[in-house]
């Protein structure tokens, strides 16, 4: 076997030009800052584009460059998809990477790079945070996406994948070639923050003094958006189904859906034991105090929520959506069959009943999460890659596509 090319090095102050693209501003806020940091430090100029980019307080000391695109998140919107295309075209051509997340603003990023006059075309890279075309998915849907990712890799030059479900899939499907495809570990986790040291010793307890809940009552979170994907009415009838009448259960998130779990929680008979909450910025001290992290989804990419759960030595339930089981392991939680309420309840009681266990797997998901997914060992990836699509960086063929 031959070894590979090693990728050339590049010293600080080499002028690479960087370009994150989403279509909202909380999307690079949350995951993209320390990227946005670390490629500072080396001597690159990191720019952001998105809804929001402009007016953020926090992105504009985290980045050289913030550019307001008008990006959709609606496929039906024709006016904005051809508003966010012009307007990336414009700004596109200054970077020598362009780095795309969020679905539709991928497209949109990649069509507009592979369209535009630039006399010199920036690398693509797209991450899939999971794709919309996937196993229990409409049929219907399933081949739109599809046909519009084949359609759309044909100008990426990287496709980074995060679970293996997206990898086979894209293997499978040929959406780029195998050169071009990347499976990363997520984005990444900052395991030194996401730990149990990094927090107040009383801090759990603090949390749960706020709440009114015992010291001593188990207590299972979910933090996730109040949509259909999240599924998170599952998890009020799984406490109503279960055998350990004293539980609590409370809703970290946001969306439409929070007056429909209200009354749910009612209809079932446990609304004195759910609190539902908004988002809020700091979840270790809320997730530290849990029994368990749960996660109904249907659909996900490869869960944060677990990632910080498990750095915290908080054991998870999570459902099969792809790449829970990825995430969790055989020994760091407990799997449970999407939409099993009964399962989940189950599983629920489980962890009460059986609390070394529940105490091993916490300890052995940090140790996955450090060993695996830890935010620096996924940053030194991401350069890898940015160096080595410099190192064969070729122009662009007048079909726009990735010669």
């Amino acid at each position: 076997m031959t070894e590979p090319a090693p990728i050339p090095a590049m010293s600080p102050g080499e002028g690479v030009s960087l370009l994150y693209v989403a279509t909202i501003s909380h999307t690079i806020r949350r995951f993209l800052l320390p990227y946005a940091a670390h490629f500072r430090a080396i001597g690159w100029r990191v720019a952001a584009a998105a809804n929001g980019a402009t007016s953020d307080p926090v992105l504009r000391e985290a980045f050289d460059a913030l550019h307001e695109v008008p990006l959709s998140r609606s496929l039906l919107d024709v006016r904005g998809l051809i508003r966010g295309e012009r307007a990336i075209e414009g700004i596109a051509g200054g970077h020598d990477i362009v780095h795309v997340h969020t679905p539709i603003a991928s497209f949109i990023t990649r069509l507009a790079v592979s369209r535009g006059a630039i006399p010199v075309r920036p690398c693509v890279v797209y991450t899939a945070h999971g794709f919309h075309f996937h196993r229990g998915g409409r049929a219907v849907t399933n081949v739109a996406f599809r046909t519009a990712e084949r359609v759309a890799g044909r100008w990426t030059d990287r496709l980074v994948v995060i679970n293996e479900e997206d990898y086979l899939a894209a293997r499978r499907h040929r959406i780029v070639g195998p050169g071009r495809l990347v499976r990363m570990p997520g984005i990444g986790i900052d395991t030194d923050r996401f730990s149990r040291s990094s927090l107040a010793e009383d801090e759990p307890a603090r949390v749960r003094r706020d709440l009114r809940i015992g010291a001593d009552a188990p207590l299972f979170v979910v933090a996730a958006e109040y949509n259909r994907n999240k599924r998170v009415g599952d998890i009020i009838r799984a406490l109503a189904e279960m055998r350990h009448r004293e539980a609590e259960l409370l809703l970290i998130g946001g969306g439409p859906g929070r007056a429909g779990l209200t009354a749910l929680a009612e209809r079932e008979g446990v609304g004195g034991r759910t609190r539902i909450e908004g988002f809020v910025d700091d979840l270790r001290p809320i997730v530290s105090a849990a029994t368990a992290l749960v996660l109904p989804s249907k659909r996900e990419g490869l869960a944060r929520s677990i990632m910080e759960a498990l750095s915290l030595e908080v054991p998870v339930i999570a459902s099969t959506a792809r790449g829970n089981a990825e995430l969790v392991g055989s020994d760091s939680g407990l799997i449970v069959a999407t939409g099993d309420v009964g399962g989940f309840a189950a599983a629920m009681d489980w962890m009460i009943d059986h609390p070394a266990e529940r105490h091993g797997m916490g300890v052995r998901g940090r140790a996955r999460m450090v060993e695996g997914y830890d935010l620096e060992i996924v940053i030194e990836r991401h350069e890898e890659m940015y160096r080595q699509m410099l190192a064969e960086r070729r122009p662009t063929s007048a079909a726009g596509r990735v010669t």
